[in-house]
């Protein structure tokens, strides 16, 4: 039976400016860059949504991640 939690799914955009190309920067990266480095950033649009179990084990498999993660099968049941 798949699992009755809800589990939340966050997308956001964050607007960097610099003087220079960026390039590929890891999330710790950007902190640092625009918090104590040379470069300034916000955040220009978020966006939260609720999904069941099922739902959120599929989006985790389209990560790449394993649903296990959040103890669920592939198919949205609780492994516990």
């Amino acid at each position: 039976m798949e699992s009755a939690r809800k589990f939340y799914r966050q997308v956001f955009t964050y607007e960097i400016l610099s003087e220079e190309p960026i390039g590929q920067l890891s999330l710790e990266d950007v902190a640092y860059e625009t918090s104590e480095g040379h470069m300034s950033g916000h955040f220009t649009n978020r966006i939260e949504t609720e999904h069941s179990a099922k739902e959120m084990a599929k989006m985790m498999e389209v990560q790449g991640s394993d649903p296990e993660f959040f103890q669920l099968t592939e198919t949205g049941e609780d492994t516990e």
